[in-house]
């Protein structure tokens, strides 16, 4: 008995109504598109598709268009975590998403630096529309982008599970001294805290909002030495009231 032949075309054309399964079994590619275009393609079969390593962006994006099956969460998210799906597929897919799953994008190291800051600008765009847990888990578990965002929420557990996040960086907690309205539960929080209340950019930074009573400046002086008091009064406009509380500070040691 001689070798089977392989077949020269693709399934799709020799039989124009292979299932979705048939066609996802085939050697070829031009069949793989036709299967993740088709009306019958499940959830199952599409989770299938997106586990392949061989994937072509075409296949991809066909599944990205495909309103049977991207309904489903799991194939929403696959898609828009895949590397190799075209940006024009999955940043507007980005849009669909929840605000863990949107969080699970901008954490997840494989996705794409650019899909994973768009993910993050969306999460930013919505937070005040969240409920508070949904904030508290953000300032928790999210991004440093995202949690640094939350920084200047009103709410004061938001603020604490932000300053918890381990992704937190002395550079956002500076940005956020810099914006206008900074809630006086972040400076309470910042001058108790264990870590952060030793960093001289964040010293400075409290000395310099209007929003800090006197007993929080008090407290953060005592811990800066005189040149760097002297460098606060020198570099920085201050109100009269502050700048004489600073000076009085300096008499005292």
């Amino acid at each position: 008995m001689g070798t089977p032949v392989a077949k020269s075309q693709p399934l799709s054309i020799e039989s124009p109504t292979a299932k979705p399964e048939e066609l996802i079994a085939s050697p070829f590619f031009e069949d793989l598109v036709v299967a993740a275009k088709h009306t019958s393609l499940t959830e199952d079969l599409a989770l299938a598709i997106l586990r392949r390593r061989d994937l072509q962006a075409t296949v991809l994006e066909s599944i990205g268009r495909n309103s049977s099956v991207i309904k489903y969460r799991k194939v929403l998210l696959g898609v828009v975590e895949h590397q190799r799906t075209p940006r024009h597929v999955s940043l507007p897919l980005l849009r669909h998403l929840f605000t863990l799953e949107l969080m699970q994008v901008a954490l997840t190291p494989s996705v794409l630096a650019e899909v994973k800051h768009v993910a993050e600008e969306v999460l930013v765009g919505k937070l005040e529309t969240l409920s508070l847990g949904e904030r508290i888990a953000l300032a928790r578990q999210g991004s440093g982008k995202v949690a640094g965002a939350l920084l200047v929420n009103a709410e004061r557990a938001v603020i604490e599970a932000a300053l918890q996040n381990p992704r937190m960086t002395e550079a956002s907690l500076v940005r956020a001294l810099g914006r206008p309205g900074v809630p006086t539960a972040l400076l309470d929080l910042l001058v108790g805290h264990p870590k952060w209340s030793l960093r001289r950019e964040i010293q400075i930074g409290i000395l310099r909002r209007p929003e800090a009573d006197d007993s929080l400046v008090l407290k953060v002086a005592a811990r800066l030495p005189k040149p760097a008091i002297h460098e606060v009064l020198r570099q920085f406009k201050l109100s009269s009231n502050r700048r004489r509380l600073l000076e009085r500070t300096l008499l005292r040691t």
